[in-house]
């Protein structure tokens, strides 16, 4: 009996040293299926009615010179679009490297759940037919914009700017929440609210840029988000032990 409790014991002391891979409850993905459904019907509206776009990305155009006076300001292409995103990258990697040296399963899957979810977002933004502010007719370009989910006009212009990528590499660190829900789940949450942060911040500098209108990070978010759940959802239930 003495034997088997020490087995017992040295499972579990192994378990919590190599931190395997744990379920959620089933009623955490029933609450995000109702936030994902709701947020996509509200930015479904916003990205089709298009005047939030217009009136946040109007306050960065200069309609004299018919052009984006921070399209290539140098100081916010480097804290922004570079080191920003540079920060976050090394964040998920560290991550990875950290969790691979631990024998830490949860801390290696979020790792790669960043990474998937920029992936998703850069594949959807490589096959849109949206092209970006600076590109519209409407802002000195050529192009020609259409409401999100409407057939693409054949001067729809070089695309590929929907949903907003450079925001997907804030809005990845959201991925960090799956390595820490079971044990610290505050700590959770805050890396769900910093990478919420961090994306539309991100976002926010493109939008200064004419580089993408407000709805296309808050859609890199969604992306991000879901494709996480979703994906950690399918692991989980194939290899966490309980």
């Amino acid at each position: 009996m003495a034997l088997n409790s020490s087995r017992s014991e040295l499972s579990k002391l192994q378990t919590n040293k190599t931190k395997r891979l744990y379920r959620l409850p089933p009623r955490f993905y029933g609450y995000q299926l109702f936030v994902l459904i709701a947020l996509a019907v509200v930015f479904t509206w916003l990205s089709r009615d298009e005047a939030l776009d217009r009136w946040i990305t109007g306050f960065w155009y200069d309609a004299a010179t018919q052009s984006f006076p921070l399209q290539k300001n140098h100081l916010l292409d480097l804290l922004n679009h570079r080191l920003a995103k540079y920060i976050a990258i090394a964040l998920g990697a560290a991550a990875l490297f950290y969790g691979a040296y631990k024998r830490n399963a949860r801390l290696v899957t979020a790792a790669l759940l960043m990474g998937l979810g920029a992936l998703v977002v850069g594949l959807l933004k490589s096959m849109s037919h949206h092209s970006c502010p600076w590109d519209l007719v409407e802002y000195g370009g050529k192009a020609v914009s259409y409401p999100l989910f409407s057939s693409p006009p054949a001067e729809s212009g070089p695309g590929r700017c929907f949903p907003g990528g450079h925001a997907s590499s804030g809005f990845m660190v959201m991925g960090l929440f799956f390595a820490f829900w079971r044990e610290r789940p505050r700590l959770a949450w805050f890396f769900v609210a910093l990478g919420a942060t961090l994306g539309l911040a991100m976002g926010y500098g493109q939008v200064m840029r004419g580089a993408h209108f407000f709805s296309h990070n808050l859609w890199a978010g969604w992306w991000v988000w879901f494709s996480q759940v979703v994906v950690y959802g399918l692991v989980s239930t194939r290899f966490a032990k309980e």
